[in-house]
C-alpha cells in the first residue's frame, strides 16, 4: 500500500491532520473564543465571497439546534479545539455566528450559597 493514501482503519478513512483542516492557522482571529464561550448560529446564508469547507459546515450543522460551547462543538464534529477555534473564527467573520457573552464571575453563586441550599434541601 503507496504512503499517500495510508488509512488508519476502514472506518476512520485517510487520515488529515488538523493544520491541513485549518489551512495550516493555529489561531483564531478572535479572542473571545475560549473554551466555554458559548457559540450560537446567526441563521444568515453565507455571503458570495466565503470559502467555507466540509469543516465549516460541519460546524454550522452542529450550531443548528442550539447554542453550544466551543469545547462541544469540538466534541460534536471531532476535531481538535484548536482547529475548532480557528473554524469558528472563520464563520464568526462571515457572520455565520455569533458569541454570547459568559456570565460574569460575580453572578455565579459562591459556595457558601451553593452550601446553605444543600443543607436546606437536606432538612426537607
Amino acid at each position: 500500500m503507496s504512503r499517500e493514501h495510508e488509512w488508519v482503519d476502514e472506518e476512520a478513512g485517510p487520515v488529515v491532520r488538523p493544520y491541513a483542516v485549518a489551512r495550516g492557522r493555529t489561531r483564531s482571529a478572535s479572542s473571545a473564543l475560549d473554551l466555554l464561550a458559548t457559540i450560537v448560529s446567526t441563521g444568515l446564508p453565507a455571503p458570495a465571497n466565503a470559502e467555507l469547507s466540509a469543516q465549516h459546515r460541519r460546524v454550522i450543522g452542529c450550531l443548528s439546534s442550539q447554542a453550544r460551547p466551543v469545547a462541544e462543538v469540538a466534541s460534536e464534529v471531532n476535531l481538535p479545539v484548536g482547529v475548532v477555534r480557528v473554524l469558528l473564527g472563520d464563520l464568526l467573520e462571515h457572520g455565520l455566528v455569533s458569541v454570547r457573552a459568559q456570565r460574569d464571575k460575580s453572578s455565579t453563586p459562591t459556595e457558601s450559597l451553593l452550601r446553605e441550599v444543600i443543607n436546606g434541601l437536606r432538612a426537607l
